[in-house]
């Protein structure tokens, strides 16, 4: 039986992990995906490109998206809206493809709960807390307060690494590649309870 709709998959981990480069990776040999772009009510910065960064939206626009249960998980971060649009994600998984998401642990519950039938789900870490620090340090984007801040982040993503489906140690990035791309196959294998339910009846009848 194959199957016929996209499949979910979520990456997470710590800032600084390498998710952007493990995913810039494996892009050309994973065939056709759609990354989900979370929308949002804060202003467009410098260099940010609409559809590219985030869908920036009105308060208001995002608010009547609420009220018709359009976002996947939502959240006010320092006064703006953040959430994932549904819309999307349902075009892209009518059209076949694989939609990845880049989301915290708490976006991962978040579709488990709507699409965990199709959702393959990979927790991205580095090998250690130290190596962790050194890397974020070594970006030289963050302030000593905002690297102390994600290594407290990080420490709390981890001790919920059992949530998810498989863990990536990234060391060194071609081997992290490689387990990605098999974890693709995989989750390109999975088929959603309403495809196993028409295959059921058409089973039951020929």
């Amino acid at each position: 039986m194959q199957n016929t709709s996209g499949v979910v998959l979520v990456l997470s981990g710590p800032s600084g992990a390498g998710k952007s480069s493990l995913i810039k990776e494996v892009s050309a040999d994973i065939g056709d995906f759609y990354f989900s772009i979370s929308t949002t009510t804060r202003p467009m910065r410098e260099g940010e490109i609409e559809g590219v960064h985030y869908h920036f939206v009105s308060e208001e626009e995002f608010k009547k998206e609420i009220e018709n249960d359009n976002f996947l998980e939502y959240a006010v971060v320092h006064g703006n809206y953040y959430g994932t649009s549904l819309k999307p994600v349902r075009d892209a998984l009518h059209q076949g493809k694989l939609v990845i998401f880049d989301i915290d642990v708490q976006g991962n519950t978040a579709v488990k709960n709507r699409l965990g039938d199709i959702t393959t789900s990979v927790f991205i870490t580095t090998p250690s807390l130290s190596e962790l620090k050194k890397r974020l340090k070594s970006r030289a984007t963050d302030s000593q307060e905002i690297i102390d801040k994600r290594m407290k982040m990080a420490v709390r993503e981890v001790q919920r690494i059992s949530e998810y489906d498989y863990l990536i140690i990234n060391d060194k990035l071609d081997e992290a590649a490689k387990r990605l791309k098999l974890i693709v196959q995989f989750a390109k294998l999975k088929i959603s309870s309403e495809n196993i339910n028409e295959f059921v009846q058409k089973w039951e009848v020929t």
